[in-house]
């Protein structure tokens, strides 16, 4: 979509956004391919076992053409909304195709939600189906009275008491579908805000999302696609950043995705999986990075084939952008969005657009700016409100069934994001920190980011965290939450010594008053720290 324009000024300028009236996510991204080449590869699935197979386009469409018969037949139609709960696997792809092709509206569920959190998201929806594993349809077995509007459970492990198998139901139904008409503006997916603060809000997407995403998605992998690309990301395709920044944007180019499941995240594995199938294009959120960071250096040890690396979800700091160019010898190009309206920031170091600890500048195609309370744009160095300008076709179409939620989402034609960033004289973001997340102490506005980058430079901190925590004298103090390395110990000593690390490397005012050293730091399904819990637990 990006045109060969290798100056960013002069391709911000020339850009204009091509939406075809009528557009289907499940065609463009699999049918349109498979037309072309159905033995094209789409996904190499890597099994747990490290063998791994190509699934085709080909193979892709016979699948999802099958499901969307065998949905239709059970009842499932235009606008329903089906439910993904799965791994990484040929299937997820599948089973979105499928949706689209059909009419309906794909739910993204993470494979790690427990009960309440399933309730919560099945009810709220209305979901007629569920399309899961052994796993999940255990898990729904205990709720399944809690969620009448579910008429159909699928799973990929078999049939069992409610449950019929995935496999032995799509092979009874025809390879022949013919996709609904669609225009991109009818609705095409939905996918559940993280719940940080306040109960999820169901985000309804159209089909030209995924069209909003492209531009977003090729300027910081350095206009994505190129010959021999093959992109991976161990995040949850349940999660917009897996889904909507890798595998669709992917599929939609005919650029094949690896899939491999992680029940839990190995910086080993990953730097091994990277080497082993050639991944020439990572999306890697920065907890990750963080984890690959404090693992041995890859150099020497692995044959990473590497063209770019992306980064987002949270800040990234510039202690792991360093780590990026020394380490991996490549710069990290960060990017910026969230549920409601994706990557609409971006570097792309090969432009020329990137600074250390900055997100980058607007995608083209996206009006972004810092804004102040009254919707006025804020000066270069003045803290505001990150905001995007309506319309824009990747943003969403309202919050589902919270219309006054949606309203409140704006002010004027900024949809606001809650996030506080400054816009430097250069044109550069920066994030500083969600709205609840930006400490006030003894006067000043102190946001979390820096102060985490410090802690992490000390040798002995794998994760850190800082959160306001209230103080009579200051309004709030700094608190620190810190996971330290495994050959590390808690102790008074150490918190004292890292105290001072972070004092004599920022100031005064920002180094934290307290330290608290845990486990394990809580966080969303999509790696973000949950600092309303460490809030709590302060």
């Amino acid at each position: 979509m990006l045109p060969d324009i290798r100056d960013y000024s002069e391709l911000y300028r020339q850009f204009r956004w091509r939406v075809p009236a009528a557009y289907n996510i499940g065609v463009h991204v699999c049918d349109r391919w498979a037309a072309v080449d159905p033995r094209r590869c789409a996904i190499v699935h890597v099994r747990p076992d490290g063998t791994s197979e190509d699934i085709s386009f080909g193979s892709l469409r016979e699948t999802s053409n099958r499901l969307a018969n065998a949905l239709s037949a059970h009842g499932i139609k235009r606008g329903d909304r089906v439910a993904i709960m799965l791994p990484q696997a040929p299937e997820v792809a599948a089973s979105h195709v499928a949706i689209y092709k059909l009419g309906a509206i794909a739910l993204p569920v993470a494979v790690v939600f427990g009960p309440d959190a399933l309730v919560y998201r099945l009810q709220n929806s209305g979901a007629a189906a569920l399309i899961t594993n052994a796993v999940g349809a255990a898990k729904i077995a205990s709720i399944r009275g809690d969620t009448p509007d579910l008429k159909l459970v699928l799973s990929l492990d078999g049939a069992a008491d409610g449950v019929l198998g995935f496999h032995e139901t799509i092979t009874r139904a025809s390879s022949d579908f013919t996709p609904v008409r669609t225009s991109a503006d009818d609705p095409a997916m939905m996918i559940y805000t993280s719940g940080t603060t306040g109960p999820p809000k169901g985000a309804l997407h159209a089909h030209r999302v995924l069209l909003g995403h492209l531009p977003g998605v090729e300027l910081p992998h350095d206009f994505f696609p190129q010959l021999g690309d093959l992109f991976w990301t161990p995040a949850d395709w349940a999660w917009a950043g897996g889904l909507l920044d890798v595998l669709l944007p992917s599929l939609h180019h005919g650029v094949p995705v690896v899939a491999r499941r992680f029940d839990k995240f190995d910086p080993e594995e990953a730097f091994a999986l990277m080497a082993r199938t050639g991944v020439r294009n990572a999306f890697i959120p920065p907890t990750a990075l963080r984890m690959l960071r404090s693992a041995e250096s890859p150099r020497g040890r692995h044959d990473l084939k590497l063209r770019t690396l992306g980064s987002g979800g949270e800040s990234l700091g510039a202690e792991t952008y360093d780590w990026g160019r020394a380490a991996l010898g490549l710069v990290i190009n960060e990017f910026y969005g969230q549920t409601e309206c994706n990557l609409v920031l971006a570097s792309c170091a090969m432009l020329g657009v990137s600074r250390r600890g900055a997100i980058g500048k607007p995608v083209p195609g996206h009006e972004v700016a810092v804004i102040r309370p009254d919707g006025t744009e804020a000066a270069p160095g003045e803290l505001g409100q990150i905001a995007v300008r309506r319309p824009d076709p990747v943003m969403f179409l309202e919050y589902w069934q919270r219309p006054d939620a949606t309203r409140e989402k704006f002010i004027g034609d900024w949809m606001t994001t809650s996030d506080q960033g400054i816009v430097d004289e250069d044109g550069y973001f920066q994030f500083v920190g969600r709205d609840d997340d930006v400490i006030t102490s003894a006067g000043y506005r102190i946001g979390p980011g820096e102060i985490e980058d410090c802690l992490i430079r000390h040798p002995a901190v794998a994760l850190a965290a800082a959160i306001g925590k209230p103080d009579p004298v200051r309004t709030e103090i700094v608190k620190a939450f810190i996971v330290l390395k495994a050959e590390h110990a808690p102790s008074d000593a150490l918190a004292a010594e890292i105290r001072d690390f972070v004092r004599t490397r920022l100031s005064a005012h920002e180094y934290p008053r307290e330290i608290a050293f845990i486990d394990a730091m809580p966080m969303t399904t999509t790696g973000k720290v949950i600092r309303r819990l460490l809030r709590e637990r302060a």
